[in-house]
């Protein structure tokens, strides 16, 4: 028996051809309804060599300088693509404009990411309730959603909570991201793997504070993954500091300072 929702969706697709939200063009492919073949081939994978611990690329072998100092037991993080022109108009689109249902499309491209996860829960980063009330949802748990509902891992919003509300990250310095997001979130007690959930990986500020907490709360270890990276910013890092959140440090790396 065909369900009611699958037999509206058809219909729908029927009378409504779907139609590419980047390039207008038809959309063939079912799974994928607001994203077109052409678009998604030019989705820029991140491959190998890259840090074991944050994903960031290294195509030259060179230490990391992101995430020497991050907590211990937090990774690995890995991003399905990279943050481009294109993919970012679609994340913009997905995160300001209510095409929320693009995280189906993007959470397809995020399933390796964690085929291996074995017993551990999707817990989406929480967005702050102004911007929530905003933007009508928060993209991270609609990510966390579609990607649960293709893997069967459990979506567990409930195990992380935002309790500061912070200035909009777009612009600030790699060390005003982390002073930023000192103590922003709590969690409850909780000893399974969590796996963070997001929608842009910029310079780990964000899921290094989550981790921090969740860690801080009994979770055995804690990994992230999100649909895009963008490129390291290296303009404005010269400032040197150090942010404490619930007891983890993180200096800025000596390779960032001048």
């Amino acid at each position: 028996m065909v369900a009611w929702t699958d037999l509206a969706t058809h219909v729908e697709r029927w009378l409504l051809p779907a139609e590419c939200c980047e390039c207008f063009g038809p959309v063939r492919d079912r799974r994928d309804p607001l994203v077109c073949d052409v678009c998604r081939s030019r989705w820029r994978r991140i491959d190998p060599p890259m840090c074991p611990t944050c994903g960031e690329p290294a195509p030259l072998g060179l230490q990391c300088r992101l995430c020497p100092e991050w907590p211990p037991d937090f990774g690995p993080v890995r991003s399905a693509v990279l943050l481009d022109p294109v993919v970012r108009r679609l994340v913009h689109r997905f995160k300001y404009q209510g095409w929320w249902r693009l995280a189906e499309s993007f959470a397809w491209r995020m399933v390796p990411l964690v085929a291996d996860a074995g017993d551990a829960d999707l817990v989406p980063v929480p967005l702050a309730r102004r911007r929530r009330r905003q933007r009508g949802y928060n993209q991270a748990e609609r990510l966390a959603a579609a990607l649960g509902a293709m893997t069967g891992l459990p979506v567990r919003p409930d195990r992380l909570r935002r309790v500061r509300e912070t200035p909009t990250q777009t612009r600030l310095t790699p060390e005003s991201r982390r002073a930023n997001l000192a103590e922003a979130f709590t969690a409850e007690h909780n000893t399974r793997t969590a796996i963070l959930v997001d929608d842009v990986f910029t310079t780990g500020a964000t899921l290094c504070s989550a981790a921090a907490e969740l860690l801080d709360r009994g979770a055995d270890r804690v990994r992230a993954v999100t649909f895009a990276r963008a490129p390291l910013p290296l303009a404005g890092a010269a400032a040197s500091g150090t942010v404490a959140a619930r007891g983890w440090r993180w200096p800025i790396p000596f390779s960032l300072r001048r």
